[in-house]
Parts: structure tokens; C-alpha cells; sequence
């Protein structure tokens, strides 16, 4: 299973679109969590690509929703472990992201540098589509 995250679907919703998702994995495979969910939709500016978006968003399975305690601990943690070891983490976005990836054993797939210098403090399976 794969969590897909923002720096992809912005590739997937962009016109003409950059990444052909389904052509990477198994459409059938895709979560979402709703940190991942609310970063996407806030980007649009165009209704209508708006609405479509927010249904394609809400027939995904989602993860950790509510998200709990234990998922913002764990995402505080995370950032001050990769601070602690050197790694500068852009987004404290991306740790509650990569948290939700951790803790539902999922491949996150990325293309934000954010998630490649994470993957180098905890086991986080990251694939970076932007060195494909």
C-alpha cells in the first residue's frame, strides 16, 4: 500500500499532467492521510478542479483519521530526532505524514526532499518518484 503525498497528486492534478500515477503503482494500493488531503485542496484555485479533486481525495481510503495524540507526539518526536541527527526537516507537515507512513506500514510516495532526509533517521519506506 502506498501513502501518496502532496508533491505527487500536484504533479497528478496539474495540467497537462506531469506524472501518470497509475502507470507507477496499482491505483487499487492508494491511501491518503488528511494532513496529505487538506495540503491538496487548499492549493486549488479553480473551483471546479476544486470539487473534483475533493471527491477524488474522499474515495481514498484514509489513515489515522481522526488523527490522534499519538500521531502529533509521534510527528514532534520525529522532527526533533531528525534535528538531533543533523537532518533538517522543512515541513512539520511532513513528519505527521511520515508518521502516518510508519504507523500503517505503508510506502510513502514522494517527491519532496523533506521525506528523503526523514527516511535517514527512521525506517520510513520512502519512494522518491522524482529520481524515476
Amino acid at each position: 500500500m502506498y501513502l501518496v503525498d502532496t508533491s505527487v497528486w500536484i504533479d497528478v492534478f496539474h495540467r497537462p499532467r506531469r506524472i501518470d500515477l497509475p502507470a507507477l503503482i496499482d491505483p487499487d494500493e492508494i491511501v491518503t492521510c488528511l494532513p496529505v488531503a487538506q495540503e491538496v485542496l487548499q492549493g486549488f484555485r479553480d473551483d471546479h478542479a476544486f470539487r473534483v479533486a475533493r471527491e477524488a481525495m474522499r474515495a481514498l481510503p484514509i489513515v489515522e483519521a481522526p488523527l490522534g495524540t499519538a500521531v502529533f507526539e509521534a510527528a514532534v518526536d520525529l522532527f526533533r530526532l531528525a534535528r538531533r541527527n543533523g537532518v533538517t526537516v522543512r515541513s512539520s507537515t511532513d513528519c505527521l505524514i511520515a508518521v502516518c507512513a510508519l504507523r500503517n506500514d505503508l510506502t510513502l510516495l514522494h517527491h519532496d526532499r523533506d521525506f528523503d532526509q526523514i527516511a535517514r533517521v527512521v525506517p520510513v519506506r520512502a519512494r522518491n518518484v522524482g529520481h524515476e
